[in-house]
């Protein structure tokens, strides 16, 4: 009863299982009888527009550049002590400030536009 447990030999039974579902059930159903409403484009109750949809993304460029500034901002500011694991000196700490000074600008215009 324990070789019937193992993982390949239930894959098997499950196909089996399946295939004979499978036939059983082609056996029940009626002959189909192709239309044109079934080959038909359909939506929601409603025909389907043939025309592309042309959707724009610069509400979408907005966002993933508004993720990436302030994410690479993080990064920047987490790891800014790992560098030469001293205390930050003055030039870091400038160079910190006016990164976040540009992390700041951006963030305003990026909410602006």
């Amino acid at each position: 009863m324990s070789v019937m447990l193992t993982p390949p030999v239930a894959l098997l039974a499950y196909i089996g299982l399946v295939a004979l579902l499978f036939g059983f059930g082609r056996l029940l159903a009626p002959a189909g009888r192709p239309s044109a409403a079934q080959s038909s484009l359909y939506a929601g109750g409603e025909v389907a527009a043939t025309s592309k949809a042309a959707p724009g993304y610069r509400r979408f460029f907005i966002v993933a550049l508004f993720f990436a500034v302030l994410h690479l901002g993080a990064l920047v500011l987490a790891t800014a002590g790992l560098a030469g694991g001293a205390a930050l000196g003055p030039a870091l700490w400038t160079a910190l400030l006016l990164y976040l000074g540009g992390l700041a600008l951006a963030l305003i215009i990026l909410l602006l536009s």
